[in-house]
């Protein structure tokens, strides 16, 4: 017969492992690393609009919306955490919008140049890195 307290702390050591081992592990299928929860997109795959948007960003403008290159504050910590005034947000236009719409790209540390691009179709509910 086993010991149940030698199984329910068998049971937990594996559990714990089996956590350890998919933390480090990247999901090829999706692009998603598991320790950022974040896909990846290449440019080619975002919408016309979304490619446009980050040609604008590299180039610094003009941007066709007074809020573009505002502070991104990522109050829900779906980013990497980054100090207050990293991330910065430009809009993607939205086909019918009468609005900004929910589509956005946000860039990391110097807009132009940092190659830190974050697409969400969302309005930061999820988000895609932008593999260039």
């Amino acid at each position: 017969m086993i010991n149940p307290t030698f199984l329910k702390k068998w049971l937990v050591f594996l559990t714990l492992a089996l956590l350890a081992a998919t933390s480090f592990a990247k999901d090829g299928n999706t692009g998603k690393n598991s320790n950022q929860g974040i896909a990846s997109i290449v440019i080619t795959d975002l919408p016309i609009e979304a490619q446009t948007t980050l040609k604008l960003i590299k180039q610094g403008g003009p941007f066709p919306y007074d809020k573009d290159g505002v502070v991104f504050g990522n109050y829900e910590s779906r980013l990497p955490k980054q100090k207050r005034g990293y991330y910065h947000e430009y809009t993607v236009k939205t086909p019918r919008a009468r609005n900004r719409g929910v589509r956005r790209i946000i860039a990391g540390a110097d807009p132009q140049t940092s190659g830190e691009y974050y697409y969400t179709a969302d309005h930061y509910e999820s988000f895609q890195r932008i593999k260039e």
